[in-house]
């Protein structure tokens, strides 16, 4: 059990930046492997970048790669997506989701939304050109 809440969307120009917000409260969200996922309207949830539950390593999708950063602030109990030089493209609805199947002592980064448990309910992130 994992509460997830999204935070931080909102409608920006294309090339300028947006900082997202995953605050987590119940499960200690550390311990699982985490990520954040995006769905556009009239397409299927894509994977943007997880976190592993152990060593902190980390995957981003090709198309985001160098413009977006992940972080946590454990003590806050908090992760974040750094978006910058958006592009059109990425306007979505991006959720944060947390595998407690994926715990502590395992390097894998889950991709699917299938192997997700927990999920928060989204926040919007429109890019205009």
């Amino acid at each position: 059990q994992v509460q997830l809440v999204e935070s931080g969307g909102g409608l920006v120009q294309a090339g300028d930046s947006l900082r997202l917000s995953c605050a987590a409260s119940g499960r200690t969200f550390s311990l699982y492997a985490m990520a954040w996922f995006r769905q556009a309207p009239g397409k299927e949830r894509e994977f943007v970048v997880g976190i592993s539950a152990t060593g902190g390593m980390v995957y981003y999708v090709d198309s985001v790669k160098g413009r977006f950063t992940i972080s946590r602030d454990n003590a806050k109990n908090t992760v974040y997506l750094q978006m910058n030089s958006l592009k059109p493209e990425d306007t979505a609805v991006y959720y944060c989701a947390v595998s407690v199947s994926f715990g502590f002592g395992t390097y894998y980064i889950p991709r699917n939304p299938s192997e997700y448990t927990d999920w928060g309910q989204g926040t919007q992130v429109t890019i205009s050109s």
